[in-house]
């Protein structure tokens, strides 16, 4: 396996989240991938971010996802590379992305339980940032 680590900025670990998400079902949703988009182009936390390291930082998750132990390594880049006071906020984004299309997918939901723990987010602030998601992704 590649060593990615010298590449990861704590945005990278964000888009690699959210990616992630995306991926877990195995198919990028166009409404997951306009999510991640607009969240890139909106959210304070990318204020100059080059968005051109969307697509290589995409490249490294699916690289990681082909991988054995992929997640764990993925998992071992985003706690190296973002620093711990972005950790809801990852989550917070993972849950965004996952939400945009309307269901939530059993893969996605695993993969968030994962999250949580390996970003280690408490089950009450998880289950806030689960509820404001799911608030904003709630359609007629």
């Amino acid at each position: 396996m590649p060593d990615y680590s010298h590449a990861m900025t704590p945005q990278d670990c964000l888009v690699a989240v959210m990616i992630a998400i995306s991926a877990s079902d195995e198919s990028l949703r166009t409404s997951e991938l306009v999510t991640i988009e607009r969240i890139v182009n909106h959210y304070p936390v990318f204020a100059g971010y080059d968005q051109d390291r969307i697509r290589s930082t995409a490249e490294i998750v699916f690289e990681l996802f082909a991988e054995e132990d992929g997640l764990d390594a993925l998992f071992g880049l985003v706690r190296e590379h973002l620093p711990d006071h972005l950790s809801e906020t990852a989550y917070a984004l993972a849950c965004d992305v996952a939400a945009a299309d309307g269901t939530i997918r059993d893969t996605e939901t695993r993969l968030l339980e994962e999250m949580r723990h390996e970003l280690s987010i408490s089950r009450l602030s998880a289950a806030a940032i689960e509820r404001g998601a799911r608030a904003r992704h709630m359609t007629l």
